[in-house]
């Protein structure tokens, strides 16, 4: 399910994954096929962790990178859960194809 909530999402992002729903800031965002299959790629993390330990692990993995880079955005973009959905987003069959706990291999 896929909803549009300008006022979830803060100025530097357009879409979330929030279990079980994508959000994006605007209907066109609906339609970009790599963003949707970007956040679908989280949506299966947080499922293969329960939801609740996703946000744990993201959280912590944010904040170790962080101290680690001294920089919000290294820090996010090197978040195991981010990897692998950036890398694979192109990808339209990884959803069918990946398996569990994938983003282990990202894990940096």
């Amino acid at each position: 399910m896929i909803l549009i909530n300008k006022h979830i999402l803060g100025k530097n992002f357009i879409a979330v994954a929030i279990w079980p729903v994508i959000f994006v800031k605007s209907a066109k965002y609906k339609e970009d096929d790599l963003l949707v299959n970007h956040e679908k790629i989280h949506l299966r993390q947080q499922l293969e962790l329960l939801v609740v330990f996703f946000y744990i692990f993201y959280a912590a993995e944010f904040l170790f990178g962080w101290i680690k880079y001294k920089n919000a955005m290294k820090a996010y973009q090197n978040i195991s859960f981010e990897v692998e959905a950036y890398t694979n987003e192109k990808d339209e069959d990884y959803l069918e194809t990946r398996k569990p706990f994938s983003f282990l291999k990202y894990y940096r």
